[in-house]
């Protein structure tokens, strides 16, 4: 350390790098029932997720084929409140789909 020509000692100051990680993912997964109709959940994978018809019939029929199919991959925030809202829309059509979130 220096001395500036007014007598005072000049301080460097050093801040630590932190490596910034991207937060986590989540996959928001639909699960197959016998009640739920082919035509609610391409209405909720369009509606909820912004997937277009085309996408929406694939992943529903995935769903069908596979007991369980990805809706869409979010950050845990927007992944949680996808699922609520699916539940929300389910119940509210009487409909007993199942939402769940897991770790992409």
């Amino acid at each position: 350390m220096g001395k500036t020509d007014s007598g005072h000692r000049e301080e460097i100051l050093t801040r630590d790098k932190k490596k910034f990680q991207e937060p986590p993912l989540y996959k928001v997964l639909l699960h197959n029932d016998d009640y739920t109709t082919m035509e609610f959940v391409v209405m909720v994978l369009e509606t909820i997720f912004s997937k277009d018809t085309s996408e929406a019939t694939t992943i529903m029929l995935n769903i069908h084929r596979q007991g369980m199919g990805v809706a869409g991959v979010y950050s845990r925030e927007i992944g949680e409140s996808k699922v609520s809202e699916v539940h929300q829309t389910a119940r509210k059509n009487q409909f007993p789909l199942k939402c769940s979130l897991e770790k992409a």
